[in-house]
């Protein structure tokens, strides 16, 4: 079974990493969108992960079997996937990509409640299995660098090949009928309103407000990360970005340890420091004699991504009443991944455009109003956040 799951986890994720990373590359060097509509693209997942809640609390938690809700979803998707790389106009193509989104985005949460159905201790056992998505991102990415095709629309067909497959894969897997499904469904069921009352302890607030705000330049990095390292002329650039999704697996084994001697607060600060240098790195590096520096900044990706996201789902699950752990989960995601990406996207769109004349992007402002961004957030957080001495056990038991 744990197998099974891990192989739909690899597919799951693969799809995400096919076309997210290059489309950007895509868009703005052969259909020459602007920055604006490419960070828009770009935002087209955060929409679905603020409305997502709504799909998994209807559908699959009160109506119907979980893998059939996952295969009706990603078939849909592969047909969506098939439609936007036909495109070449801004219109027709965010319709259709957004429209993706809001199938594709709630397969995540779907996926992971599904896991976690079939498995004895999730505490113990879903770590193990849900770092088969991290490899399938990285495998599907050296595929794509080492094709060749990063500008091109072909990702978004590798996509939708593996999104059948996905689709198919998903029958095969176990029954899931839905528990909740003699509930009579509520809005509150899809959003989180109770743990709202969590933000009102200083913490707490500060710790959600530095999540929102840290992912506004976070989305610089995935929307134009891969057109910039091919803008500047480096080779296999999709290939080399998996470094981060490498270093993120070796990170996650050292969250124990840093856990034990930093502790939370200091563990969220390194993570946001280490944005601020990935992107003064991108600003400075270049290839040739300088490309070390854009190494470093790929590969802080997994202090960047681990130090802070993983950690703070550790804080949440630490700080937050047992009954109200899963719904502070969905509020931070919400912020997250939902709506501070979405603003990021928005930004980062107007940044670049300010810094383009024709077809030339000067991406060394670019990066480093990003970085200002994210030490403007840095300190904020150092300032005004404290926190009480941690529950070592606790955060080992959740990371591993």
């Amino acid at each position: 079974m744990k197998w099974r799951l891990r192989l739909m986890m690899l597919f799951e994720y693969a799809i995400w990493g096919a076309w997210y990373v290059t489309v950007g590359t895509w868009l703005g060097k052969t259909l020459h969108f602007s920055g604006e509509q490419i960070g828009a693209v770009a935002g087209t997942t955060a929409i679905g992960a603020m409305i997502s809640p709504l799909f998994v609390g209807l559908l699959a938690d009160r109506l119907f079997d979980t893998r059939r809700v996952l295969a009706v979803l990603h078939v849909i998707g592969t047909v969506l996937l098939v439609a936007a790389a036909r495109q070449s106009s801004f219109p027709a193509l965010y319709a259709i990509l957004l429209a993706y989104s809001l199938c594709y985005m709630p397969t995540l949460a779907l996926t992971t409640s599904l896991a976690m159905r079939h498995i004895n201790d999730p505490g113990e056992e879903f770590g193990a299995i849900r770092v088969f998505g991290t490899i399938g991102w990285i495998v599907v990415g050296l595929i794509v660098g080492a094709w060749g095709v990063e500008a091109t629309a072909s990702p978004l067909y590798l996509a939708a090949v593996l999104s059948l497959m996905m689709a198919c894969y998903c029958l095969t897997l176990p029954a899931t009928p839905p528990l909740a499904h003699h509930q009579r469904f509520e809005l509150r069921h899809a959003f989180p309103f109770e743990s709202l009352e969590l933000l009102r302890g200083r913490s707490m607030a500060i710790f959600a407000l530095a999540s929102f705000l840290i992912c506004i330049p976070l989305q610089f990095y995935y929307a134009f990360t891969n057109l910039f390292l091919n803008d500047i002329g480096v080779v296999n650039a999709a290939g080399k970005m998996t470094g981060g999704q490498m270093s993120e697996l070796f990170c996650m084994l050292l969250i124990p340890w840093f856990f034990r001697h930093l502790g939370v607060k200091y563990m969220l600060a390194v993570g946001m420091l280490a944005w601020v240098l990935r992107y003064a790195m991108f600003a400075f590096g270049a290839p040739g004699d300088l490309m070390w520096m854009l190494w470093i900044g790929i590969v802080l990706h997994g202090i960047c991504f681990d130090f802070f996201f993983v950690v703070g789902q550790i804080y949440i699950d630490r700080e937050a009443p047992p009954v109200l752990r899963a719904a502070t989960q969905g509020l931070i995601t919400f912020l997250t991944y939902g709506l501070g990406m979405f603003v990021g996207s928005w930004v980062s769109g107007l940044v670049v455009d300010a810094h383009t004349t024709g077809a030339a992007r000067d991406w060394r402002p670019i990066w480093l109003f990003a970085g200002t961004c994210a030490a403007f957030v840095l300190v904020l957080f150092a300032l005004l956040f404290k926190d009480r001495k941690s529950n070592v056990g606790s955060a080992a038991t959740v990371v591993n």
